[in-house]
Order: structure tokens, then sequence, then C-alpha cells
């Protein structure tokens, strides 16, 4: 207690105060109290935390008194002519301020309460007064409330009609950003530009944060218009930011133009996958047949895309090769036919419970009684399109429980599988016997027989296998049209459409995904990377423009594979001078040429 701002009892240890507090200037105090009994050298101590609790007791204050801004007389009703701004010392609804125009000479301004921001309610073009003075008030959000009402505290605002400043800030920047999560604080995410075309004053741009960052997870420098993060970002918590951004000009009056920035963060792997469950129990039958469905264990990842993607397996322990755990979905079954008399308890982690053993041996007569049987009735598997001929795509296999050839397995195709695959008679390996295609057929489903090789009333069992190719990105892109001609009139328009291409690609996903990209950066066009529509950025240079653009159309594969169109752009006037070279063209094509050669 250095200031001497409280006292304590040295009897009965009451702390109480000597002077007055004041939250603003200290709002917490961490007293050390110590304690001695009686002459005892031995001392004890603790810590008292003393929290002082606002109250209501500082009124906004305008930082300054008066202030001045012109507006030309055309501009119209909505317009921001000036931003107000008070402070209050005070905090939570004692420092929240909310602004009114307490005298006016007219009526033709309004302010927003929360922002203090003046607006023009109507045109004053038709009235003779040049200039007006508002004396704005600032009152806070406490019970009571405080306020600057009085002359002294006010502010007085002379607003001066001047025919001048009559462009409004054009925003030149994207209205989408990206930003990985794990940045930084004060990290760079997006550069927000104005451009106004009037010179002086009247083109100074300034850039304000409207709405969307009451968190104040942003800054925006209000000269440069770099926005910067103020705090740590989480995608778990907050993955989208929209923040409507105004331009504000310097003019006399000011002009401005609002942008709603979307910013979009991105994720990074920062998150520990967690069981649903600490501990699973469940029970199963014994003598099922193996892949038999135990349960399903279940974790979740707050990450996204392929960082939530979880993968299971199972830990090494006693007994734990006679399950399979599906490492995609969690779904745990038998690997082999369980049998209670031998084992009981099986625990997937640590060791299982104490038990007694005890040993018989019994010598079996075999007699076929046993049909082979599979692990599943019924196999699916996904391969991909580009497998090698006399790739192995699956491993059958059939287990018998009856000794010498009546329990040896041949296996054996009895469906049609259109020349794709063969399967081996001893080792049940089924492998592709052709190059496979997913654009021609995507799905093959046949059956397997396993026949046990009994010289007496053989015995079989078929199973379904369900082979579904999946896509590879192994198909370029096609132009619907190539080249493109497009006529446009001298006059057209900025960012009109002038033309469009158009693309094609078999495969699947992403590798079928298009995006359009000019190869020559250009300045006069660009092109919509999504849907090909080419869009004249500048106006032409003249009556007889022609130009040569050359387009790629590329998917999103992880190789991605490209195409090029090319599309010839002109005016009007020179579609009377363009002809062909010649009347005829003849061309030979051999008969195995790739989709899209020249």
């Amino acid at each position: 207690d250095p200031h001497g701002k409280f006292s304590i009892d040295p009897q009965f240890g009451v702390i109480r105060t000597k002077k007055q507090l004041d939250h603003e200037t200290q709002s917490s105090v961490v007293l050390t109290v110590q304690s001695q009994l009686g002459n005892s050298p031995v001392y004890s101590s603790t810590q008292v935390n003393i929290s002082v609790v606002d109250i209501n007791d500082n009124p906004p204050v305008f930082l300054t008194k008066s202030d001045k801004v012109t507006i030309s007389h055309t501009q119209p009703p909505g317009t921001a002519v000036y931003i107000a701004h008070a402070e209050d010392k005070d905090s939570g609804l004692n420092g929240a301020i909310k602004y009114s125009i307490a005298s006016r000479q007219s009526n033709a301004f309004s302010i927003d309460p929360r922002l203090g921001v003046v607006n023009l309610t109507r045109t004053v073009f038709a009235d003779k007064q040049q200039e007006y003075t508002l004396r704005i008030a600032a009152e806070d959000c406490g019970n009571p409330p405080l306020t600057s009402l009085l002359m002294l505290d006010s502010l007085a605002v002379k607003i001066i009609i001047l025919d001048i400043n009559d462009n409004s800030p054009n925003f030149t920047s994207s209205s989408l950003s990206y930003v990985v999560e794990d940045v930084e604080v004060g990290f760079l995410v997006h550069h927000i530009i104005a451009k106004d075309p009037d010179e002086g004053r009247s083109g100074e741009v300034t850039y304000h944060i409207i709405s969307g960052n009451e968190n104040k997870t942003f800054v925006l420098d209000k000269i440069t218009g770099l926005l910067t993060t103020a705090q740590l970002l989480d995608r778990e918590i907050q993955e989208r930011y929209s923040l409507t951004v105004m331009a504000l000009d310097d003019g006399s009056p000011a002009l401005s133009a609002t942008q709603v920035l979307t910013i979009i963060v991105l994720d990074v792997n920062d998150e520990i996958p967690v069981f649903m469950k600490q501990l699973y129990e469940t029970a199963v039958c014994e003598n099922q047949d193996p892949g038999e469905f135990v349960i399903k264990v279940e974790a979740v990842d707050r990450d996204a895309g392929l960082n939530s993607l979880l993968w299971y397996k199972i830990l090494p322990g006693i007994g734990y090769e006679k399950f399979k755990l599906n490492s995609s979905t969690g779904e745990l079954v038998t690997a082999a036919s369980l049998d209670r008399e031998t084992q009981e308890i099986f625990s997937i982690k640590g060791s299982p419970s104490r038990s007694s053993t005890a040993q018989l041996y019994l010598t079996v007569l075999d007699e076929n009684d046993h049909s082979p049987l599979f692990a599943k009735t019924q196999y699916q598997i996904s391969v991909t399109e580009d497998l090698e001929e006399g790739s192995a795509i699956l491993d059958l296999y059939a287990s018998d429980e009856d000794d010498g050839l009546n329990g040896e397995v041949m296996y054996s195709l009895i469906d049609d599988t259109f020349g794709a695959f063969a399967v081996d008679s001893v080792t049940g390996s089924v492998v592709t016997t052709k190059a496979l295609d997913r654009e021609t057929k995507s799905q093959y489903t046949f059956r397997v027989v396993a026949s046990d090789c009994s010289t007496h009333l053989p015995r079989s069992t078929t199973v379904s296998v369900v082979v579904h190719i999946e896509d590879v990105n192994d198909n370029d892109p096609i132009f619907l049209q190539n080249p493109i001609r497009a006529f446009v009139p001298a006059e057209t328009p900025v960012n009109e459409i002038v033309a469009t291409v158009r693309a094609e690609d078999v495969d699947l996903g992403l590798n079928g995904a298009i995006v359009f990209n000019l190869m020559i950066a250009e300045t006069v066009f660009q092109i919509d990377v999504k849907t090909g529509d080419i869009i004249l950025r500048e106006p032409l240079a003249s009556k007889d423009f022609s130009t040569q653009l050359l387009v790629t159309a590329s998917d999103q594969g992880v190789s991605p594979r490209t195409a090029t169109a090319m599309v010839i752009i002109f005016t009007e006037e020179q579609e009377e001078e363009i002809s062909f070279r010649h009347s005829l063209y003849e061309a030979s094509v051999p008969e195995n040429s790739a989709a899209g050669g020249h």
C-alpha cells in the first residue's frame, strides 16, 4: 500500500479505506498482510486482492470541442459527412457511448447513436444556407447515465456547404481474403485499396471498420489500408469474418463507399483426436464366422479437411491377432472364429485376466462335413484405374476345417468379368487381366467359388466381390470450341462479358473440376477462373482493335492436366476484313489419337 489508501485494525484484522479510490486510476490492489502472535519472532503473511468496482463517475468527453467539415450541395441522402468521437474513462456500460444531436439549425442531418456517424437525411441543394452548426452530445449507458449535454462539454460541428468533390471512393481490392489460423498477432491479412479520382484532399482516402469487428480481432491502418491481426485466430471457434469497411475521402463534404470484406480462416492441424469414450465394453457370440462385427469405436477431431481425417489401429497385445480394425471407420470385426472355452475374455489394451489351463490331446478322424468358409459374405474393394495389368487387388481366403483333400480349397470365377479379372485357383488372389478405365466401366460385380478337393461329394461356397474403380487424372480438359471468335463493338463498356469459353473433363472430383486462366497477363481483358467468362477491363483503344488470347483449361488434380484454346477478339468494323487463308482444309488423324490432340 505505497499510497496509504488503506488501514488495518492490528487486533481484529479489519481493513478500511483511508483515501478516495478511483477505478480509472487503479482497478485492483494486492495487499500483503502480516500477522504475529505475541512477541514471537515468527511472522505469517497472506495476500488480499481488492478489486475496485467501477461506478459511473466519468461523463463522456469529446477530444475536441469544435470541428469543421465541408460537403457538396449535391450529396444524396444517407451520405456520411462526419464521425464524432468521444471517450469515457469508465468501463462496461458506464463507458459505452450514445451520440445525439442536441441542437441543430436544420433537419437535414441525423447521427448514428452507436457509431457517431453524421448522415444527410435529405439534399441541401435547394437550401440558401451555406453553413450549419450541429451541437453533438454524448451520453454513456450507465445507471443513471452521464452526458456531455452542457454547452462546454458538447461538440460543435460547423458544416460548410460547397459544390465540389463529386466522386466517391471506389474499392479496387478484392472483397475476399484467406489467412491460416496460426499466424502471429500483427500478421498482414489484407491490403484494402480504394481509389478516388478527385484531386487534392478530396482524393485522399482513409479507411474505417464499420461493423464485424466487435471483438477487435483486426486492426485497420486508416491511412495505408493495411488490415492486420490484433488477436490470435482459432478456426475451430470462428472460421469466417465479415467486415464492413468504409473508405472516406477528405473532401468537402466527405464522400464514402463501403465494402463487405470476407476473411476465411484456413485450418492447421492443431487439434488432438479425442475418443468419444475412454472405455468400450461389448459382448460377442462364439463360433461366429470371421468378419463378425464386434463394436465401432469413434473419435473426433475439431480440425477440418485432411487434418480431421482419422485412422484407427489396434495396439499389440495378447489375442489381438484375432481381430481386425477398419483403419478408416473404426469398426472392429473378428479375424478368426472365437471359442469361449479356449479364451473367454479379450482385452485389446493391457494384459488378460488371470486364468488356469489344461491340455487335451484328441485325434478326430475327418469327414467332409464343412464347406469352405470365406471371412466375409461379400468383399468390396476400391482400386485406381491406372493399375497395371496383372496387379493383385484382393487376396481371397476361404478356410475349411476339414483335413487332407477335404480341407484343400481351390478358387474359380463363375461370372463374366468382361476380361478384366482372374482368380488364382490356388492362392485365391484376384488380379487384373487388362487395363482398367473408370470412364468406360466404374464397377464390377462377380462371384468367386471356393471348392474343396474331396473325391466324394465336394462342398463349395460362393462369395460376391464388388470392385469399385476409382478415378485418376488421366483425361485432359477438352474445349467445346477452339478457336473462339468474338465480335466486340468498339463502344463496349468496361466489365462487360465479351466471350465465354467452355471445357469438359470426364474425370471425377477435382480431377474433373476445371479452372480457366490466360496464358499471358492481360490488362485489357480478364477471365473468370470458374465460368470461363472473358470480361473487358479497360475501354478498347480503337475501332479497329483486335487481339488473340491464349486460354488454358486446367483440372485441379494433384498433377493437373491442361488444354489450350485460342480466343480471337476484334471489333465489328474488322469483320469484313477477316477471311480464311484457304477455302478448304484437309487433315489425316490416326484412329487412336488421344482426346484433345492438335
